[in-house]
């Protein structure tokens, strides 16, 4: 949800600003669609968000997530039958204002296993750009009630921008260099899940905070998260050394 001092606009602003800031030469998938996730929280009226991404002709995977509860919900998604992102990415349209309840006849296994995480309403959009899908936002609400038509705008306009970050930098890319920046950031994800397992070990904590100071490390050095799990899992970085995160920076 929105806090703060800054106005849903200054926020979406920002936000705009701060994706377009991590289009450097090197940029970071995961880095992307980390601050996509997080700012869909802060911008629009969901209290959860993940993205899934797909190589082409391939299944659909987890990427980023704003919550461990979040994170748990996109696996189960990968492994049911039936799920609202996979609907979503197979059509390329979106799915708004889908109310969760015990007697959801579309996705009656994953409706109860989001109820069961405090969710009661689902949304989710396209990651598309001129007829090429490349994954879904996934977006969850904690109450029942519609998602207004400036959330969705706000939504949609985030995730246009987050798929241009990946379809189009340096104005265009072939599908060779795309498949291999989706595969990059498929497997990144796995490197960052290991590096969050030994912070957690090491450091007696949850999971949403082993990932807050992997974040939160990689923002304050000006280093990219793939490359501070990397060193995490590699021993050359131990999980005391990375800083807690104030509860306001994300």
């Amino acid at each position: 949800m929105l806090g703060g001092a800054l106005s849903r606009e200054s926020l979406l602003i920002s936000t705009l600003v701060e994706l377009a800031d991590n289009l450097v030469d090197d940029y970071d998938v995961i880095d992307v669609l980390t601050v996509l996730v997080h700012r869909c929280v802060q911008t629009v009226d969901v209290d959860a968000a993940g993205v899934m991404l797909a190589r082409p002709e391939e299944s659909l995977q987890f990427v980023a997530s704003s919550s461990e509860s979040m994170r748990m919900l996109e696996l189960f998604q990968i492994q049911a039958a039936e799920r609202p992102c996979v609907d979503c990415y197979r059509s390329g349209e979106p799915i708004i204002n889908h109310a969760l309840d015990e007697g959801d006849d579309r996705w009656p296994q994953f409706s109860p296993r989001a109820m069961a995480q405090g969710f009661r309403a689902v949304h989710c959009l396209p990651m598309r750009l001129r007829g090429s899908t490349i994954g879904a936002l996934n977006l969850f609400r904690t109450s029942h009630g519609a998602l207004g038509p400036d959330d969705v705008v706000a939504a949609q306009g985030l995730a246009d921008v987050a798929t241009i970050a990946i379809l189009q930098h340096q104005s265009s890319l072939n599908a060779a260099t795309l498949n291999g920046q989706l595969s990059y950031a498929l497997n990144s994800r796995i490197i960052i899940e290991q590096a969050k397992g030994m912070i957690r070990q090491a450091l007696d904590c949850d999971m949403h905070e082993a990932f807050e100071r992997l974040r939160w490390h990689s923002r304050n050095h000006n280093i990219k998260l793939t490359s501070v799990a990397t060193r995490i899992v590699e021993g050359l970085l131990a999980p005391g050394d990375l800083e807690s995160a104030p509860s306001s920076t994300f």
